[in-house]
């Protein structure tokens, strides 16, 4: 591999034009170091794997690193340069781990679900409860940031269908899918990335899957949830007004900030960890506050630009800014249920506190707080690490004892 030699200016010559705009070589090299800072060095490959989307050819490439095992997700042409470049949990440590022991794998059974119409369709699986209590309230599970699998695997984890496993025992039917950025990457990056916002990336979909379970023998069309993680969160109280007949709205770890501000956030945190910060760690932050004043300085004459800033174009950060999270929901007329991790360093319980005060007098608001569990809503000690996710957990049991609940009384 041309990273794993850190000969980057191979690499950027094999891009294509948009590639190359996107990922010049010094941001390559930043990337490619920033990667190694939480993977640790590059030690093997272990694979490759080679398939066909949309007229790409896809090469997932597993990947030894001295901490954790990726995948590489290379992205090539009809002309063989490459179109796309990602770092992804790897499919060959994603089925690690068992059900947890609270799903009852007797109570339900799981279907081939698709979602969305035309050129934007998405596998996704429907958690359907056994037994005679139909018609069953539905959930559908919203992703947080990144171009995520169904299950929103991390690490070694897979929250996701925990919470589908879980709930469906509890009889609730569940769908998760994957997200339109994993499955669309190659082609959402040919077609260009000049009007991409979440509308897009998350929203749509989101709304297409609560009308197509409407619509779904054995469900109750009037007992739809939308259920959002992190950046599924924060754009929840968009999706409830876009939907009015979506019943309530479930946020868990929902941030409400700007995304720009948390990544700062993180970032210093993840520094301080590691005691007094290095120089890489400092030169690391110092490139990420230049990105993010950029981001900040953004004016709508700029929307129309393909040029990245963190990952996203310009489009993308406008469109956010345009979009006050705790104005919207104290427009939603569904009942919320807002849920929190008090070890979560990515979405912290300063959000919490602001979507409490927001809906403060709002009778239909349900908040709770668990003290030790992480992003993921696994249970924890001490300071949350990132190394916490590559090792197999469960979503907390009185987690989805709560959401059961919570939908058992609308």
């Amino acid at each position: 591999m041309l990273l794993a030699k850190e000969d980057f200016a191979g690499a950027v010559a094999r891009f294509d034009a948009k590639m190359n705009a996107a990922l010049p070589e010094p941001k390559l090299r930043e990337t490619w170091h920033g990667l190694l800072a939480t993977t640790g060095p590059f030690q093997k490959q272990l694979g490759a794997t080679a398939s066909k989307l949309a007229g790409y050819d896809v090469v997932l490439v597993t990947c030894q690193f001295e901490r954790k095992v990726l995948d590489t997700k290379v992205v090539f042409d009809a002309g063989g340069q490459v179109a796309g470049l990602f770092f992804i949990p790897s499919h060959a440590t994603s089925n690690a781990g068992g059900p947890p022991p609270y799903a009852r794998t007797n109570a339900f059974r799981e279907k081939v679900f698709t979602v969305g119409h035309g050129e934007w369709q998405l596998p996704g699986t429907l958690t359907l409860p056994i037994g005679d209590g139909g018609p069953w309230p539905a959930v559908v599970l919203i992703h947080g940031s990144g171009p995520n699998d169904r299950d929103e695997t991390v690490g070694a984890n897979k929250p996701f269908r925990d919470l589908a496993w879980g709930l469906a025992s509890k009889g609730i039917a569940v769908l998760r899918y994957e997200k339109r950025t994993r499955v669309y990457a190659g082609k959402l990056q040919a077609t260009g990335l000049g009007k991409f916002t979440v509308q897009e990336e998350t929203i749509d979909d989101a709304l297409s899957a609560a009308a197509q379970l409407r619509a779904t023998a054995g469900l109750d069309p009037k007992r739809v949830f939308v259920l959002g993680h992190s950046l599924g969160g924060m754009l929840a109280p968009r999706i409830g007004l876009a939907d009015p007949q979506i019943a309530g709205l479930v946020l868990l770890a929902g941030a409400n900030r700007p995304l720009e501000d948390l990544m700062v956030e993180q970032t210093r945190y993840l520094v301080s960890l590691n005691g007094k910060p290095s120089d890489s760690d400092q030169a690391q932050l110092g490139e990420l506050l230049v990105d993010v004043a950029k981001v900040k300085k953004l004016t709508p004459a700029d929307a129309s630009s393909a040029d990245l800033l963190l990952h996203a174009p310009p489009s993308y950060w406008l469109d956010l800014r345009e979009h006050d999270p705790l104005a919207a929901i104290k427009q939603a007329k569904q009942p919320l249920l807002i849920l929190q991790g008090g070890r979560d360093y990515q979405v912290t319980e300063v959000d919490f506190i602001r979507w409490r005060d927001a809906l403060s007098g709002h009778t239909n608001a349900t908040f709770k707080l668990y003290p030790k569990l992480n992003h993921l809503f696994m249970a924890g000690e001490g300071k949350s690490k990132p190394g916490e996710y590559d090792e197999p957990g469960d979503v907390a049991e009185t987690l989805v004892a709560d959401i059961a609940a919570w939908i058992g009384t609308h």
